[in-house]
């Protein structure tokens, strides 16, 4: 998680760079998808992390310190960009995470299809086998018949 708070930070330090020394929000465009990016994992990341090993102290500070972040960058899109961006930004955030809970679903989908391909391949297998068994059982029985009488 150490990883994805230093991306973080450093996507935000870049984010106010650009805004301070251009005055224009949209030259740190990709600082800023960065910056979310990382925030997304650092979540996802404390979400994974069994409750026994968590620390809810810095998981807090760690909410604390990203929002503190976004009040920042709310800021900035409200003062140095134009009318509507951070209301633009929010439905662009909202889709995104869309896009991305179908992908994940998409995808779930597609693992579920395969293990069922597999476990049904492995039915026909089974199935193949047992009459292989059974003729030849059945060809044995045929071969011990003739021998004995």
């Amino acid at each position: 998680m150490l990883v994805e708070i230093a991306a973080a930070n450093a996507a935000f330090a870049v984010i106010k760079e650009a805004v301070q020394h251009s005055g224009d929000l949209m030259a740190a465009g990709k600082s800023v998808m960065d910056y979310f990016n990382a925030k997304s994992s650092i979540q996802k990341k404390i979400e994974e992390t069994p409750p026994n090993k968590r620390n809810d102290l810095e998981e807090f500070f760690e909410y604390e310190r990203m929002k503190k972040q976004e009040q920042e960058l709310k800021e900035l899109m409200i003062y140095q960009g134009r009318p509507g961006l951070w209301d633009d930004w929010l439905k662009f955030q909202a889709n995104a995470k869309k896009r991305r809970d179908e992908a994940k679903r998409e995808a779930e989908a597609e693992e579920q299809r395969k293990k069922d391909e597999l476990k049904h391949l492995f039915e026909n297998l089974m199935i193949v086998a047992a009459i292989i068994a059974l003729l030849a059982l059945l060809a044995g029985v045929i071969y011990w018949a003739m021998t004995t009488a």
